[in-house]
């Protein structure tokens, strides 16, 4: 289904006044022909209030096929289940009366902006009774926030995580979004829970060996934490590629959640902690034995001491313990010889 844009001639003003017009002269018609019968019983009086009550009896049908639309808004609109155009150009316009504005998600409400219930409660002895508001049929083409709920999903490795993204969107293709899904506003959201799915799975939450998340046969540093833009753009991607048939173009896509499961949250914590420690204990000794062999080289350059083995060995010992010890070192004075 093709969009097809109608309305050049913004006529509804036009149309609206002769309407009125029209309705007023009924309203004289009637109230002249009732005076001429009053006087006299004659043919002039009976047509003129016969002519005056038709016209006061379908006079309104023309204001139905009064519309105004606002910027950044659209009607579709059919005639006896036919699509004959739409409607997108701000204005005040008049097409048939006849025509029927179709939107099936016009009652739709999803976590998103511009979609806020606005359903009436009133409250009558203790009891709440909500008065659902008329559902506009208008589309409206701006741009859409989708704020879907977060959603628990296995990484690659397996490990539960929750994420939440959010989703920038707009219709651009009014008759698709109308005609060719059964309710575009459903088919988005849905469409962006797969696709949220389908990427995620393809990589770990912090960088793993040996994982390919592009699909090239190749291990990377790709990761849910380090790399959200790149998700991110292919979440959008492929969210685009499932919606295109809907008419719906979509801006952007963006990771507003991202964390472990509450049940493995604390064990992975643990797992940072115990990996960072573990760098740092690394960086701590390759630094140590740096600061160890560059004193035994200064000691030989200079001839401070000559040192056997034994003293080497236990002046090594000495300095690790010191350079790689968590408390301050406590020194003890030796008094004696080590022979």
């Amino acid at each position: 289904m093709n969009e097809k844009l109608i309305g050049q001639k913004k006529n509804g003003m036009a149309v609206m006044l002769l309407t009125l017009l029209i309705y007023l002269g009924g309203i004289a018609l009637v109230v002249f022909g009732g005076i001429e019968l009053d006087k006299n019983v004659d043919a002039m009086g009976v047509v003129m209030l016969v002519v005056g009550i038709i016209i006061l009896s379908l006079g309104w049908i023309p204001f139905l096929g009064l519309k105004v639309i606002g910027p950044q808004e659209a009607l579709v609109l059919t005639l006896f289940g036919k699509y004959v155009g739409t409607l997108k150009e701000e204005g005040f316009y008049f097409v048939n009366p006849f025509c029927v504005a179709v939107n099936p998600a016009a009652a739709t409400k999803l976590a998103q902006s511009g979609t806020e219930n606005s359903n009436a409660t009133f409250k009558l002895d203790s009891t709440n009774i909500t008065v659902p508001s008329l559902a506009s049929k208008k589309i409206s083409l701006k741009i859409m926030t989708l704020n879907n709920n977060r959603q628990k999903i296995n990484d690659c490795l397996g490990n539960p995580i929750e994420i939440g993204i959010a989703v920038m969107w707009k219709v651009v293709d009014t008759a698709k979004a109308v005609f060719d899904v059964d309710n575009y506003k459903e088919y988005l959201s849905l469409q962006c829970d797969s696709a949220l799915r389908n990427i995620v799975r393809m990589y770990p939450y912090d960088v793993a060996p040996g994982i390919d998340t592009t699909g090239d046969g190749q291990a990377d540093e790709g990761s849910l934490r380090g790399s959200s833009e790149v998700v991110a753009e292919r979440i959008r991607a492929e969210i685009q590629e499932k919606v295109k048939s809907a008419g719906i173009e979509i801006m952007e896509a963006r990771i507003t959640y991202l964390a472990y499961a509450p049940e493995i949250a604390a064990v992975m914590l643990q797992r940072q902690q115990a990996s960072a420690i573990i760098d740092a204990r690394k960086m701590i000794v390759d630094g140590a034995v740096g600061m160890v062999e560059m004193a035994l080289e200064r000691l030989n350059e200079n001839n401070v001491v000559e040192l056997d083995e034994e003293r080497k060995a236990a002046m090594v010992s000495n300095l690790l313990v010191v350079l790689c010890g968590n408390h301050d070192a406590q020194p003890v004075v030796n008094s004696g010889s080590l022979y």
